[in-house]
């Protein structure tokens, strides 16, 4: 049997900061709203840390069954890879982390939000189809995250589904403006998987795993990379300006160098495991990027 250590090494804590990242910007953000919702904010974190962790499970799984996890990885040795944990195991710990994202989804939708019939039938398909991608992004027979879809993925269900959704399912209200932080969020989330993929670019390349970096090349990929890592901070910016916030939240943009600084060190390094630490970096920045804005902008 698995130890505890082995089952926590497995649900990749590390990542569990951008998960939150997104509904915690949709929460903050809301709170300023005069009919705001704590409850269903609490309860889409909960949802969103059970589907984070089913996530990393199946990730786990599907890329030991597909080989692309081996002796050749560079990145932290995954516990089906490494025997510590067996691949029935993990199938029956995905199957658990399913259930667990649906029933709390549906607490979310029924019991925390209160929605209306029509409106918790839309969030419940959203919510089968978050549980489905967090499953297909390698397992199955034509994962999505093996085509070089990954990042839009993430995108959607990081950034417009995340803070957008918790936005909505606390305030019961749509402002499009939301759309700016939602798109924010999203772009940085696909920085960390961007990130990922730059550091397994060889082994990916060489497993038939063909990710955005490994479709257009480390020389775009650290373009691309900059691009999404610097323009959430304008979006940011033009949010600030068109949703009436005062001044001051643009205080948030004194962060911006140490994103900077990031870059520059991801740049002059010889990539591979040199680029690991940065994957936890850039979750910890966009937890603390989100929680300064969402704070400045409910002072």
């Amino acid at each position: 049997m698995a130890s505890l250590r082995s089952w926590i090494k497995a649900a990749r804590l590390r990542t569990l900061p951008l998960a939150l990242a997104s509904v915690a910007m949709g929460g903050m953000v809301a709170a300023t709203h005069a009919r705001f919702n704590l409850k269903a904010v609490i309860m889409a974190a909960v949802t969103t840390l059970f589907l984070q962790i089913l996530s990393n499970l199946a990730n786990d799984y599907g890329d030991s069954r597909s080989g692309i996890d081996n002796e050749k990885r560079v990145g932290p040795k995954r516990t089906v890879q490494t025997g510590e944990i067996s691949a029935q195991s993990m199938k029956n710990a995905v199957i658990l982390f399913s259930v667990l994202s649906l029933f709390s989804g549906l607490l979310l939708i029924f019991w925390a939000a209160s929605l209306s019939f029509k409106t918790s039938a839309i969030f419940v398909f959203l919510g089968l189809a978050a549980i489905i991608a967090a499953i297909k992004y390698t397992v199955g027979k034509n994962p999505y995250g093996y085509i070089g879809l990954g990042d839009l993925f993430v995108f959607l269900f990081f950034g417009l589904l995340g803070v957008g959704g918790t936005w909505f399912l606390a305030t019961k209200s749509w402002d499009p403006l939301i759309l700016l932080p939602a798109t924010a969020m999203g772009l940085l989330s696909a920085g960390v998987l961007n990130l990922n993929n730059m550091r397994d670019f060889i082994n990916d390349r060489q497993n038939g795993k063909n990710t955005l970096v490994v479709k257009i090349g480390l020389r775009a990929a650290f373009v691309y990379h900059s691009i999404i890592v610097m323009l959430p901070f304008a979006l940011l910016g033009v949010y600030v300006l068109f949703s009436g916030a005062n001044p001051k939240v643009f205080l948030f943009l004194i962060l911006l160098p140490v994103f900077l600084a990031d870059l520059v060190s991801i740049k002059n390094s010889f990539g591979g495991a040199m680029l690991d630490p940065f994957l936890r970096k850039l979750a910890l920045k966009t937890l603390l990027l989100t929680l300064f804005f969402g704070l400045l902008i409910n002072l």
